[in-house]
């Protein structure tokens, strides 16, 4: 498959933006525990592609080699300890260090990149990645004072910022060889297993919610998951995964309009200024990037 046009690229990586930003938005409405919205965000984003794989990718695994398959289930593992590790820090830290700590996944990556798989950056991505943090945390610089920080929420923050890494790591080791069904969906599928062993270990029901909780558990599992995180699978067939963590960044920047558009949260000029610090942020370090490749 030949390499994709910038438009493209950008539009792909646009409408993953917004679909992820839909997330918390979804869990919001939905009122269901975190863990158990997980594993149906899970549940869903595997039944829905379900068909689709099974028309035709499926095939392809036959030809999978060992080492395929750990890389499958490594990428599956690290995504569901990303939900978990995440989604329990919220119970031990501010929402704001929490969500500002699970941003750091592109030093991770960053790091990895440049130590261990000899894939260094420019200055300038750099740059771009401290500018696009700095815009974090004057997105979240009002909410610190509403709730205590604590050292284990933040260790678990930092540990779920490092899982998505791994995942989008693992996935640029991959997609380049399978195509993105074969790719995606033995990992959802995965993560799914491995969500559904941690309710269960945990205690947290998966019955007895509302239709209304139930429909935006599905919503998650369409929008978020199926649209959002397989549209960043897509693109780590031709773009480094720096540059795809880097775009995450822009998540908070749509879950706080979204919330202003939809939940009549307030938007306040921290908010606004932040984004724009971290749009621009986003741009340095994928123009670094696009000179580099």
């Amino acid at each position: 498959m030949s390499q994709p046009g910038s438009l493209r690229l950008f539009t792909v990586l646009l409408a993953a933006i917004v679909s992820v930003s839909f997330g918390s938005i979804f869990i919001r409405l939905a009122q269901a525990p975190p863990l158990a919205a997980a594993a149906y965000r899970l549940f869903w984003a595997t039944f829905i592609l379900a068909p689709f794989a099974a028309a035709g990718p499926l095939r392809e695994l036959r030809r999978l080699s060992g080492r395929d398959w750990a890389g499958l289930a490594f990428s599956g593992v690290a995504l569901a300890l990303h939900f978990g590790l995440w989604i329990a820090s919220l119970s031990h830290t501010s929402v704001a260090s929490s969500v500002l700590l699970v941003s750091t996944s592109p030093f991770f990556i960053g790091i990895v990149s440049h130590w261990i798989l000899g894939r260094p950056h420019r200055g300038l991505f750099w740059a771009g990645l401290g500018v696009a943090f700095v815009g974090c945390l004057v997105i979240f610089s009002g909410d610190w004072s509403q709730a205590q920080t604590t050292l284990k929420g933040n260790l678990l923050a930092l540990g779920g910022a490092a899982a998505v890494a791994a995942y989008l790591l693992a996935g640029a080791q991959l997609r380049p060889k399978l195509s993105l069904l074969l790719y995606v969906w033995p990992v959802y599928a995965v993560a799914l297993a491995s969500t559904l062993v941690a309710c269960a270990a945990t205690g947290v029901p998966l019955g007895g919610y509302s239709l209304r909780t139930h429909t935006f558990l599905f919503l998650l599992g369409l929008v978020p998951q199926c649209i959002g995180h397989t549209s960043y699978n897509w693109a780590l067939r031709w773009l480094r995964p720096a540059l795809v963590g880097m775009v995450t960044l822009a998540e908070p920047v749509g879950a706080t309009a979204l919330a202003y558009l939809l939940l009549r949260e307030s938007l306040t000029w921290s908010k606004i200024l932040g984004g724009l610090i971290i749009l621009g942020g986003i741009y340095m370090a994928s123009k670094a990037e696009g000179e580099q490749s």
